[in-house]
């Protein structure tokens, strides 16, 4: 059977976060389902003020089926601590719910989604925002950031900042907690957690007001 590039038609009738996350692991919407383990859908409660949005799963993720539970996840943790925002307070999710990668010998790389991809999960990320209604979205990265900004938005140019959108009355981005792991040396990565947690913490600062 072939996809047909729009999660849509799987949709469950009634559009609540259970009923939602239960509908999600039987979507055939793109072909990403055919690699991955399972889908991983977002986590977190329904009255979370803050939605934190990255790509997709990795590895680690679609091994446990849970979001932001590997590497990345760990900086994610780190940077939440650091600017006051406990993450079983926040709803966190992708704006891709399948890990898109390639095997290299035992490994599997990421790969970034691309448009087309993007843009056929992009109707469970909407019912979710629906669902939650958060007071502050933060974009983890250009993926979710252009997904739900515009393909001209850059992360580079407008991190930490407060954006004028629709999604949530407070709206930021700021990059992919897998950045900081890329970083060439510990110094590097020290300075980019600094400034990760920086960007977290103008949202906090901005929710306490």
């Amino acid at each position: 059977m072939e996809e047909p590039n729009d999660a849509t038609p799987f949709l469950p009738e009634r559009r609540s976060l259970t009923a939602l996350r239960e509908a999600a692991p039987g979507c055939r919407g793109c072909h990403l389902w055919r690699g991955a383990t399972q889908t991983v859908f977002g986590e977190g409660l329904k009255r979370s003020r803050v939605m934190l949005i990255g790509e997709q799963p990795g590895d680690k993720e679609d091994l446990a089926g849970r979001p932001f539970v590997g590497p990345a996840g760990r900086e994610l943790d780190r940077g939440l601590e650091a600017a006051g925002i406990e993450r079983a307070e926040a709803y966190v999710t992708n704006v891709v719910k399948h890990f898109k990668f390639e095997e290299r010998g035992r490994r599997r790389i990421h790969q970034t989604p691309k448009r087309f991809e993007v843009e056929a999960c992009k109707p469970w990320l909407d019912e979710e925002l629906k669902a939650v209604e958060p007071e502050a979205v933060v974009l983890l990265g250009a993926v979710a950031a252009k997904a739900l900004l515009g393909g001209s938005f850059r992360v580079t140019r407008h991190r930490g900042e407060l954006l004028d959108s629709d999604l949530a009355p407070l709206v930021s981005a700021t990059i992919h907690p897998s950045a900081i792991l890329r970083a060439p040396d510990d110094a590097a990565r020290s300075r980019e957690r600094a400034a990760f947690a920086e960007d977290l913490h103008v949202v906090a600062r901005a929710l306490r007001r």
